[in-house]
């Protein structure tokens, strides 16, 4: 591992939105035909038009995904096509001259011509080269890369982490400098990899940049495997999974906006289907075209370990969770409400008290820490709060978040406190902003009272966010929004509203440091990537503090 070479590189808001981030008019449909969407097809069948990925590394194994199309008619969601043997070939070098693992599996129809190969018997902290094969034509060769061995003493690891691509918004160039790094261990997906939404009908600036497929909103297992086909045809997309594995959760969008365990806001019953069919429609097709491995029966909440340096707790807070209520409403203190559910918490927290690595990471959809106004938490407002019923933390902005679950929050922190739990970092996507922030036992006292983690927000692939809601300049929300929110959130070290990007995220046994990475226009395939601010956290703090170089 050490001797690795690493290279640097408004007032008017629309209803189908959960935050202040996520609201805008929606644009007028663009109708196209659905055979328009579909990508070309190699002259002959078979082939690999959706390229390959890698995901879940473990220190003696990884799990390879690819799809295969063994006809011209069989397109994603068709139910079309002959069962057809790939095989698939894991080697040291890109030329596949020393092989040291083979085997096949059968692509068929009840899978969407999706497969997978979970791949043991590598050796741990190891590149390798892989791909896959089907009557007589050859995918893309691709790298990937083991974790370290458990009781590895690892000097360093690097993640990408990312969340929040709407297709129809812009182009995925955080994507492509990403994958042009060549310096990743892995990269983190935290949730909206795909967005459910007709054309037109989410956020894009009143621009559909391009048009995704089907042009209507995704209902059926057949639209949902249509979605996730359209999104693997991105170059930039295949070119990430093309050199490193991804560890990915979803979040809301995978299903429907604003996802609970028993709907959506997003989802009319009846007219749109019963919830249920919906769900299970929509976690199928994740788990065929995402190299995932699913923990336990249809969710995606797992724990993987990167030797003695870190281990990474990944979450499903969309699976489990009570139904969201409204801003403002006291029940977000509600102990028989839950995001988690009570098994995950549960699990969470043992693992986080027997962990002995010296980072524990928490891949975490939806942001934990506090975002608030009109806090009560002066003694003596703390009863005029419970006697008008308002929230104990103030009024929460966003109860889709953890501001929504309080009582589950103060569970797990508390928990993290009374341990004396160190270094913990949550690594979050959902909210369309950056976001540099400690995690406060009582965000009223805050700074006098403790923090138990720290959490590292990362902003939208092209998800649109404050500046592109409200059609101004890039930048102008910033500059008037950031000072008041932090006025208003002493534990929030920084936030930018405004600009799309990724995040590069460095540990050592000293520090987790987070390089929060921009792009200069999402609506441009061509678009360029800049280094914005970092911040890092030292081991034993559970505080954030500004760095001012990147890794």
């Amino acid at each position: 591992m050490t001797s690795r070479q690493r290279t640097a590189d408004s007032n008017s808001l629309s209803p189908r939105r959960r935050t202040v981030v996520k609201a805008a008019a929606a644009t007028a449909v663009l109708a196209a035909p659905l055979a328009a969407a579909i990508p070309a097809r190699a002259a002959e069948a078979p082939a690999f038009l959706h390229g390959v990925a890698s995901g879940d590394p473990l220190p003696d194994g990884i799990l390879l995904w690819t799809r295969v199309t063994p006809t011209a008619e069989a397109v994603p969601g068709s139910g079309l096509g002959p069962d057809t043997e790939v095989a698939w070939t894991v080697a040291k070098d890109k030329a596949f001259t020393q092989v040291v693992a083979k085997g096949s599996v059968t692509a068929t129809a009840a899978s969407d011509h999706t497969v997978k190969a979970d791949v043991r018997g590598l050796a741990p902290a190891t590149d390798y080269w892989f791909r896959f094969s089907a009557g007589g034509t050859d995918s893309p060769a691709a790298r990937t890369r083991t974790a370290p061995a458990a009781d590895a003493a690892v000097t360093n690891l690097r993640f990408g982490v990312v969340s929040c691509a709407n297709w129809e918004a812009g182009y995925f160039s955080s994507y492509r400098h990403l994958a042009a790094r060549g310096d990743l261990d892995a990269w983190l997906h935290l949730g909206d990899y795909i967005y459910e939404y007709g054309t037109g009908e989410y956020g894009t600036r009143d621009t559909v940049v391009r048009q995704h497929a089907p042009t209507h909103e995704i209902l059926t297992l057949a639209d949902y495997r249509i979605r996730h086909g359209k999104y693997k045809t991105d170059p930039d997309l295949k070119a990430l999974h093309a050199v490193a594995p991804v560890v990915a959760i979803w979040d809301d969008h995978e299903f429907a906006n604003d996802a609970w365990s028993g709907g959506a806001e997003n989802h009319t019953e009846g007219a749109e289907g019963a919830w249920t069919a919906r769900q299970a429609a929509a976690k199928q097709a994740y788990f065929e075209w995402m190299p995932v491995r699913p923990a336990l029966a249809g969710t995606t909440y797992r724990r993987l370990r990167f030797g003695k340096l870190a281990d990474l707790s990944l979450l499903d807070l969309r699976s489990f969770r009570s139904q969201q209520v409204a801003v403002g409403n006291g029940s977000v203190d509600d102990p028989d409400r839950t995001i988690t559910g009570r098994a995950q918490l549960d699990w969470l927290k043992a693992g986080l008290t027997s962990s002995d690595t010296t980072w524990r990471l928490v891949g975490n959809s939806v942001m934990i820490s506090p975002f608030a106004i009109g806090s009560l938490s002066a003694d003596l407002l703390k009863p005029l709060a419970e006697l008008l019923g308002l929230p104990k933390e103030g009024l929460a902005l966003n109860t889709d978040q953890w501001d929504g679950y309080t009582d589950d929050r103060r569970e797990l922190l508390a928990h993290l406190r009374s341990n004396a739990i160190r270094n913990t970092v949550f690594l979050t996507g959902d909210i369309h902003m950056a976001w540099a922030n400690d995690v406060p036992v009582d965000a009223g006292t805050y700074p006098l009272s403790a923090s138990a983690a720290t959490e590292f927000v990362v902003t939208s692939v092209t998800s649109d966010n404050l500046d592109d809601l409200l059609k101004v300049p890039e930048g102008t929300v910033t500059a008037l929004a950031a000072p008041v929110i932090q006025l208003a959130n002493r534990h929030v070290h920084w936030v930018d509203t405004d600009r799309h990007g990724y995040g590069v995220l460095d540990i050592t046994a000293d520090r987790a440091q987070m390089d929060y990475y921009v792009l200069s226009d999402k609506t441009k395939a061509n678009a360029t990537s800049s280094w914005a601010r970092s911040y890092r956290t030292r081991t034993g703090t559970q505080k954030v503090e500004r760095t001012y170089n990147p890794v």
